[in-house]
């Protein structure tokens, strides 16, 4: 049986959709997460305040994934990327402005009625961003969650330590996330002898 690598962003794709996001605090935190901490859609969208923040709006360096909200119950740890403490503590001040409860209990990401935000209405926000991003081709939104475990695996080359970030449940789903990029498979070749 073979398997097909899964679709991942480029570098220079990663900075263009976090860069046309960027004024759009809710977007930007959507794909910041996606990027920064491999959450499936279904979880990102089932995220609650209480999750992300802690009550007096600081948020957490580590989510725990709710049973309800993971793939077939499995909870797990989220470990937060530095570079997500600021963009959250601006998703703070955002939800504040938009009179957005925060609650502990309440969804972490709303559409215009205030209500929890809909996996279809990710979808729609991840794709209209990498149009204006400019992107030749457009990534389902689970491209970034293979982004995010493939950037870990390249800066660690730890199978273990990305199975891990990724909650996966074998190692063998992980290797999947090991394929080398073109720009690695250019340099391995460019000085065989033929």
């Amino acid at each position: 049986m073979a398997f097909l690598s899964p679709k991942t962003l480029t570098a220079d794709e990663q900075k263009a959709l976090l860069r046309a996001s960027s004024a759009h605090p809710r977007d930007h935190l959507v794909i910041s997460l996606a990027l920064g901490t491999a959450l499936r859609l279904s979880e990102l969208v089932g995220l609650d305040v209480g999750d992300v923040f802690f009550p007096n709006g600081e948020p957490r360096l580590r989510i725990t994934v709710r049973p309800e909200i993971a793939k077939r119950g499995r909870t797990g740890d989220v470990f937060l990327p530095d570079a997500l403490v600021p963009k959250l503590r601006r998703f703070w001040r955002y939800k504040l402005s938009k009179r957005e409860s925060v609650d502990p209990t309440a969804p972490l990401l709303c559409g215009l009625s205030r209500r929890r935000i809909s996996r279809r209405r990710i979808q729609v926000v991840v794709r209209a961003w990498q149009v204006k991003a400019g992107f030749g081709r457009l990534y389902c939104f689970h491209a970034l969650r293979h982004t995010s475990v493939t950037n870990i695996y390249r800066a660690s080359r730890d199978l273990f330590l990305a199975q891990r970030f990724a909650r996966h449940a074998s190692p063998l789903t992980t290797v999947l996330y090991t394929h080398p990029s073109d720009d690695e498979l250019r340099q391995g070749v460019r000085h065989l002898t033929c």
